[in-house]
């Protein structure tokens, strides 16, 4: 028996606090930049400062939320580069998953899935629901990264998905400027489907890379995931 361990019979209260600033900063109600006041969000929770500095020190190891000295907690900001940063790490990410995908038993259940977000993905386009089009087109990654089965690889993506939706309240204007169609973004999701239902590894990986690279073109015009290696000086 483990001394000072409790039932855990529901989520705690930092924890509730925790998830709703998450989701807050996720789509943007609480914008890159914004500092957050103890006072004002204690009274608006209706909480004490305990569990309040305990959710909000959570966002800090998260990375959600940055600490400034005598100033007190903000919003973490995202410039181009940290797009490119988060779309690297992202793609990392993915590329494992799915390789782990391509290799296991398991593709033809995995490609259904994701061909179930493809399908939401439609339906909110006929629906002219951007934001349900967002979603599915971020689940649709989610699940190539759950079906990995790596719980570590399923724990990087967490924040980096939460960042990625920030990427997308913060840059909207950008992302519509340089929108791709719809029908064009599905056609890459069903053909990433298809090479990993048909177990071809390289082309999933260079599947993903595209859509990746394509996603930071639209959010961070200029910049590149792979950019091209320079060739060397002829002796």
């Amino acid at each position: 028996m483990i001394a000072d361990i409790e039932p855990v019979n529901r989520e705690s209260t930092a924890a509730i606090i925790a998830r709703q600033l998450r989701d807050a900063i996720m789509h943007g109600s609480l914008p890159p930049g914004t500092q957050l006041g103890e006072t004002e969000l204690a009274a608006q929770f209706q909480v004490s400062r305990g569990p309040l500095r305990e959710a909000m020190q959570r966002l800090v190891s998260e990375g959600l939320l940055r600490s400034e000295r005598h100033r007190g907690l903000f919003v973490i900001d995202l410039e181009p580069e940290d797009v490119h940063d988060i779309y690297t790490a992202r793609s990392a990410v993915e590329r494992a998953a799915a390789t782990r995908v391509v290799r296991s038993g398991d593709r033809d259940r995995v490609a259904a899935i994701l061909t179930d977000a493809v399908k939401a993905m439609a339906e909110a386009d006929e629906q002219d629901d951007p934001t349900a089009l967002t979603e599915a087109d971020l689940r649709f990654h989610e699940a190539l990264i759950e079906a990995s089965g790596s719980r570590r690889l399923v724990r990087m993506a967490r924040t980096l998905m939460i960042e990625t939706r920030m990427c997308l309240s913060a840059l909207e204007g950008t992302y519509r400027k340089n929108y791709q169609g719809v029908d064009e973004r599905i056609s890459e999701h069903n053909a990433i489907i298809e090479a990993l239902r048909a177990g071809d590894e390289q082309a999933v990986v260079e599947l993903l890379e595209a859509h990746m690279e394509d996603a930071v073109q639209r959010l961070a015009p200029g910049t590149s995931l792979f950019p091209p290696v320079p060739q060397a000086d002829p002796a």
